[in-house]
């Protein structure tokens, strides 16, 4: 008994110095279900992966085609305002210059130099229109779209900055009519002393 008790302590004790992982476990048993729900689970992954890179490649090619529609939206309105800025010119030309020069305060030395500065801003508009014409209708210097929307956007600048000029130089005119038919009234008035 003394043998079995001392078999038994020495057991214990080996127990007790023995780490808990160090037991043994048996067996490993696997579960088929639990394997084959994982490579399901897995291929169903890919799937879902597969659909969201063709998604993000339907994306990336929605995005470049809206740009260049945006882009080519800016250019019709570049053009647009490009072309309403040319008839304002042509329409303060064709109204203000003649009534312009039909003043009778206006004299005969005067009256080239007032067409001549009326048609420098019209003939610079019309190199304008020109060049905006060429640079729409061919692949002018090998242009990208967002080069062509800049060269468009300097062009409509330059329209406005014509519309101020003409603008200008036909308010600085009218106020010399103004002033020489306010000159000729005082002149022409009669002394009441």
């Amino acid at each position: 008994m003394r043998k079995k008790i001392r078999t038994l302590c020495i057991v214990m004790v080996l127990t007790l110095l023995i780490p808990g992982r160090a037991t043994a476990q048996g067996i490993p048993v696997y579960d088929n279900t639990s394997f084959l729900s994982l490579v399901k689970q897995l291929v169903e992954a890919g799937k879902q992966t597969a659909e969201m890179l063709k998604m993000v490649d339907h994306l990336k090619s929605a995005k470049e085609k809206i740009e260049k529609v945006n882009i080519a939206v800016k250019q019709y309105q570049a053009v647009r305002e490009i072309t309403r800025n040319n008839e304002v010119l042509f329409d303060m030309v064709n109204s203000d210059l003649r009534e312009i020069l039909s003043s009778p305060y206006i004299e005969p030395h005067e009256i080239g130099t007032i067409s001549d500065a009326f048609n420098s801003i019209i003939e610079n508009s019309l190199k304008n229109l020109e060049f905006m014409g060429q640079v729409l209708s061919n692949d002018f210097l090998n242009m990208n779209d967002a080069e062509r929307l800049e060269v468009l956007e300097a062009q409509r600048e330059e329209s406005k900055k014509m519309v101020a000029d003409i603008t200008l130089k036909n308010k600085r005119y009218r106020t010399i009519i103004s002033f020489r038919k306010m000159q000729a009234v005082i002149n022409d008035r009669k002394t009441n002393y």
